[in-house]
C-alpha cells in the first residue's frame, strides 16, 4: 500500500514538509473516496440501462447506434477542446454529458448484443 510518502513522490514532490505530505495524503484518501463514488454511479446507470436496448437507444439519442454515438461525443470533445476557456466553462455540463454518453456507447457497442440476445433468449 502506497504511504503519503510514496504518493507525494509519485507526483513529483520532492520535499518533506509535513503540511505538504499531510495534503497529499488528503488528496489520495478524497481522490479514491470520489472514484469509487463515481464508479458505482456509472454502474448502477449502466446496470439500469441492460435491461433493454430501447433504454439504451433513449440514452444515447439522438444518435441511432452506439458507433454513431462515439462518433458524435468524439466530435463534441474535439470541439470543446477548441473552444476559448470562457466557453468552455459554460458548457461543462455538456462535456460531462458527452463524456458519459461516450462510455455507455464503448460499453454497450463491446457487450450489448450479448446482453439483449440473452435477454431475448
Amino acid at each position: 500500500m502506497m504511504d503519503a510518502a510514496d504518493f507525494a513522490r509519485a507526483c513529483g514532490y520532492t520535499g518533506d514538509s509535513p503540511a505538504l505530505l499531510e495534503a497529499f495524503e488528503a488528496i489520495r484518501r478524497n481522490g479514491i473516496a470520489q472514484a469509487r463514488q463515481d464508479h458505482f454511479r456509472r454502474k448502477a446507470l449502466i446496470d439500469e440501462l441492460k435491461q433493454s436496448e430501447p433504454l439504451f437507444l433513449a440514452a444515447i439519442g439522438p444518435a441511432l447506434s452506439a458507433d454513431e454515438a462515439i462518433e458524435d461525443t468524439t466530435r463534441f470533445i474535439a470541439f470543446w477542446r477548441a473552444m476559448p476557456r470562457w466557453r468552455q466553462e459554460r458548457r461543462l455540463p455538456d462535456l460531462a454529458r458527452a463524456r458519459q454518453q461516450r462510455l455507455l456507447a464503448r460499453f454497450f457497442r463491446r457487450y450489448g448484443h450479448r446482453l439483449w440476445a440473452l435477454e431475448a433468449a
